[in-house]
């Protein structure tokens, strides 16, 4: 299935940000107003951010500056689910033709991961084990008459069989995996019965042992755990939302050990903000791209 890069609306802007949590700021980075950049991902040296945009990866200085491109020859446009390998030299991406592609960082150059499981199945990469070895993605169902059924699956990156982790009608979506690889962090609307209500969940690398973290009356997507297994941030879409949509106010939040959720960032966003991975090595810090209208 073939998909198409988001643009900016008229009068907007994207801007990416880096929050420190000790110091409760927000640095501007970098900001534009004819590119729409997406997900941070932070390089393991702390140098680099690397986005999607215009369906091509592109590295930031983190310390700020303007993107730059990363060509790789035969590779598809890109969306915004790409994370970085554990040994910091490649990023697995998410095509437009619906495929998981690892690249390698320092050659440019890249092969499909995924396998073929027809033309109605497309796969949404959000995390890599912490040993390099499993890449935990949302396989996407394109259902008769337009509907989708979402589920989370792995799939060895040296090549090997599917395995799905759930297989019901519950939308799924942000499964990534702890620092440690004893849990995929996911969220889902399975502990709702009102459409959209999704909430953050956890699991065993096997699909059993399902918790469920946050109960609340807020949409809460994609949680990222920070390197040292420390913080939990997340984005809070207001409630009643369906699915993660762009602009809207969202909030980036703090999970507590309770289940509640501590409000760090309020901004314009939702799709494109933190979909993937974000952390940097440190720990405390994290990126997040805003997308103010004028």
């Amino acid at each position: 299935m073939e998909q198409g890069a988001r643009r900016l609306r008229q009068g907007q802007r994207a801007q990416l940000f880096v929050h420190d949590l000790d110091a409760g700021t927000d640095t501007l980075v970098t900001e534009s107003s004819t590119r729409l950049f997406e997900a941070p991902n932070w390089t393991l040296d702390g140098e680099w951010l690397l986005v999607n945009a215009d369906g091509l990866l592109l590295r930031v200085p983190a310390g700020g500056g303007e993107p730059e491109p990363l060509v790789v020859p035969g590779l598809p446009g890109l969306n915004n689910d790409h994370v970085l390998g554990p040994d910091g030299r490649t990023v697995y991406v998410s095509g437009f033709d619906g495929h998981l592609h690892e690249v390698d960082l320092a050659g440019l150059t890249s092969r499909r991961v995924s396998n073929d499981r027809g033309d109605a199945f497309v796969h949404f990469l959000h995390g890599v084990s912490p040993d390099g070895t499993l890449l935990a993605y949302i396989g996407m169902d394109l259902l008769p008459g337009g509907g989708v059924r979402t589920n989370i699956w792995t799939v060895p990156v040296g090549g090997g069989a599917d395995v799905p982790l759930t297989a019901d009608d519950f939308p799924d979506d942000g499964s990534e995996f702890s620092p440690d690889g004893e849990w995929i962090w996911f969220n889902s609307e399975r502990g709702s019965s009102e459409p959209g209500h999704a909430q953050l969940f956890r699991m065993c690398p096997d699909g059993t042992g399902v918790e469920q973290l946050t109960h609340d009356e807020r949409v809460n997507w994609f949680p990222h755990v920070s390197p040292d297994g420390s913080t939990v941030v997340y984005v809070s879409f207001p409630p009643g939302t369906l699915g993660h949509p762009a602009d809207l106010d969202v909030v980036i939040r703090r999970l507590g050990p309770d289940g509640t959720g501590t409000d760090l960032v309020h901004l314009f966003g939702g799709q494109g903000t933190m979909n993937v991975p974000s952390w940097a090595p440190d720990s405390r810090r994290f990126a997040y791209v805003a997308y103010p209208l004028d």
